[in-house]
């Protein structure tokens, strides 16, 4: 079981993968505020995760942002907070294609808004299990206590 989360600035969206980590289904949405950590530790708690992939948000040329920061931040704490791997994965445009897909079957994104972070957190989720798949590992940057990024594929 994994867990992705799509850290916005307003809300948190959250997916998990079935136990044999092949599909990746919405979880849930949390409202950014003191106790995101300890709501997203709640969910890898009860379903048992062994890995927490948070999206980190960069350019079209890679180059990280403010939000990438908050992504940073927040896997840090999260890592300290959980009994499994915490790892950054890239996800450009996440978000974008999750308001696309939306739109396109019809729904309002605005008021879509908690939908649209679940599903951004379930793209997240696919792109780490596709190249999880490719590599036979965990993928992304390993987060430390200490918030320390790690390299590709470090478990």
């Amino acid at each position: 079981m994994r867990l992705g989360v799509d850290v916005g600035t307003v809300r948190v969206g959250v997916a998990r993968t079935d136990p044999d980590a092949i599909l990746a289904v919405p979880e849930a949405t949390f409202e950014r505020d003191r106790l995101t950590v300890q709501r997203i530790a709640a969910v890898v708690a009860e379903w048992s995760a062994i890995a927490v992939y948070v999206g980190l948000p960069r350019s079209l040329s890679g180059d990280e942002g403010l939000a990438a920061g908050a992504a940073r931040r927040l896997a840090a704490e999260l890592a300290a907070a959980v009994p499994c791997a915490v790892r950054l994965i890239d996800e450009r445009l996440s978000t974008v294609a999750a308001q696309r897909a939306l739109h396109d079957a019809g729904r309002d994104t605005r008021q879509s808004r908690p939908v649209i972070d679940q599903a951004a957190a379930v793209l997240i989720l696919e792109h780490a299990l596709a190249m999880e798949r490719a590599a036979g590992t965990l993928v992304g940057e390993a987060v430390t206590v200490e918030g320390a990024a790690g390299e590709e594929g470090s478990p």
